[in-house]
């Protein structure tokens, strides 16, 4: 040993480890890395050939196993070429790991986000001062959220066709006592959803910063719990999800049909809701239309406040651009292709913003100018995608054919209630789906007036929000349409 070591105390595997962490730290991203590495320890004595790591729950390790086996041999490898493998294993003990006694540099940067984050994003909750040894495993960990540094109430456009959604958001992420939970808010893909709940996060993490947030898909749900079944662990699955101050939980529908997940999440929502913490929820369709999910899950959501975001207007995409646009201050893009743009990609926004994106990214990397006839070219298979849904004859064919009636009916003055509410979301789906104006729509229904298509719109979209069949025809169509 050299007078060095000794002054550290440390083996070079010790040494070593210390290397690995900071390098994984710089990988990984600090949220990753706090979450998932930074509890796991260097088990002592070690040869520096056969080198174990240690994690305090089952959970982490396997997920460890299964996604940083290989990189932890190679970083010792690169440092200690004598390493002949590394054990990940479980060791529960009751004092802090030692790995939290040793100072790692956490980056300046507020809540940055990792581009493959797990299920939770866990950061060590120390007192100022205090020294980190001190504090208890794991309940010294507060869980970070999942959030896009893009999504927040500043950069989301209002419209009438997202009002209530937004201002209930809003009302939602204000500290204090809660107003409603759960929130819960459906709509088409594309068109926002996402968004609103993750500035919800942003604006309540920027109230209470000490706070408990946790945001997740309800597939990397199921995925998590079943992966804590597996290691038997759901204990700290559980108290991680039921500790929230605030849960976020994005694509209800995808666990309709497993039975096991929605008991789960029966109870943590259950409990969520009984703390009176708060409950944000999110769906493509509004909580009586979800086939798949049992009926006391759906009571709950209805027992909050429901709020929908419509399909986008064409003022919307408009405004959504003109946004955008004025975050890239170096695009010069005219207004005729903005407007094409927004007229003929019309199936969300999403779409919307990844069109401006592409044109002006091509421009960049071409060096040509951004012009009508670029931007076309460059859209081409989006733009043509988008044509194959104007046409009103073809939106005609297929409501006749699932409703089992002739086209003609759709054009006649029959007010039969088995002919008038078709043609109705015949209307509907050609006001959503095509460029056509009320007027020519109204001419494509055999004449009728545009106030009869306004009239048609409203009572299809309060349709969607109570009658399960109506809802389940409209997006039965808009699939096949846009298949």
């Amino acid at each position: 040993m050299t007078q060095a070591d000794g002054q550290t105390g440390l083996s070079d595997a010790g040494r070593a480890w210390s290397r690995v962490r900071a390098n994984l730290r710089l990988s990984a991203g600090a949220r990753l890395f706090d979450q998932w590495l930074a509890p796991m320890s260097l088990v002592e004595p070690c040869d520096g050939e056969d080198v174990r790591l240690a994690l305090p729950s089952a959970f982490m390790t396997d997920w460890v196993r299964n996604h940083y086996a290989e990189r932890l041999v190679h970083e010792f490898r690169a440092l200690l070429p004598r390493v002949r493998s590394v054990a990940i294993e479980t060791r529960r003990a009751t004092p802090a790991p030692e790995v939290l006694a040793i100072a790692v540099p956490a980056p300046a940067a507020a809540r940055p986000v990792a581009a493959a984050a797990p299920l939770l994003d866990l950061v060590a909750a120390t007192p100022a001062g205090a020294a980190r040894a001190a504090a208890p495993e794991p309940a010294s960990l507060v869980e970070r959220p999942q959030l896009d540094p893009r999504y927040t109430f500043e950069r989301f456009v209002a419209d009438p066709s997202n009002r209530v959604a937004l201002n209930a958001a809003r009302a939602l992420a204000e500290p204090g006592p809660v107003r409603f939970s759960p929130l819960f808010i459906h709509g088409g893909t594309g068109q926002g959803k996402s968004h609103l709940m993750h500035a919800i996060g942003h604006a309540f993490l920027d109230a209470r910063p000490d706070a408990r947030v946790l945001c997740m898909s309800a597939e990397r749900f199921m995925f998590d719990f079943v992966a804590a079944m597996r290691a038997r662990d759901t204990h700290a699955f559980k108290s991680r999800l039921r500790g929230c101050d605030l849960l976020l939980i994005d694509d209800l529908q995808f666990i309709a049909g497993k039975d096991a997940t929605q008991e789960e999440f029966f109870h943590t929502i259950n409990e969520i809701m009984a703390a009176g913490k708060r409950l944000v929820i999110s769906a493509d369709r509004a909580p009586q239309a979800l086939d798949g999910v049992e009926t006391r899950i759906l009571g709950r959501m209805s027992a909050g406040l429901v709020a929908d975001v419509k399909g986008s207007t064409l003022e919307l995409r408009r405004a959504v651009l003109a946004q955008r646009l004025a975050e890239l201050p170096d695009a010069v893009v005219p207004a005729e292709v903005v407007d094409m743009i927004a007229c003929r990609i019309a199936s969300s926004i999403r779409e919307v913003e990844g069109a401006l994106n592409r044109v002006v990214a091509y421009a960049s990397l071409t060096g040509e100018v951004i012009d009508l006839g670029f931007a076309q070219s460059v859209l081409g298979d989006t733009l043509r995608g988008a044509q194959r849904r104007v046409t009103i004859d073809e939106i005609q064919k297929l409501v006749s054919e699932h409703f089992d009636i002739k086209q003609i009916d759709l054009l006649s003055a029959r007010r039969a209630r088995a002919v008038a509410r078709p043609r109705q979301i015949a209307m509907y789906l050609a006001k959503r789906m095509t460029t056509r104006s009320l007027p020519e729509i109204g001419r494509k229904f055999g004449g009728r007036d545009h106030s009869t298509v306004i009239h048609a719109v409203r009572r299809i979209e309060e349709l969607r929000d109570t009658d399960r069949d109506v809802d389940g025809a409209v997006r039965t169509l808009i699939h096949q349409l846009e298949a």
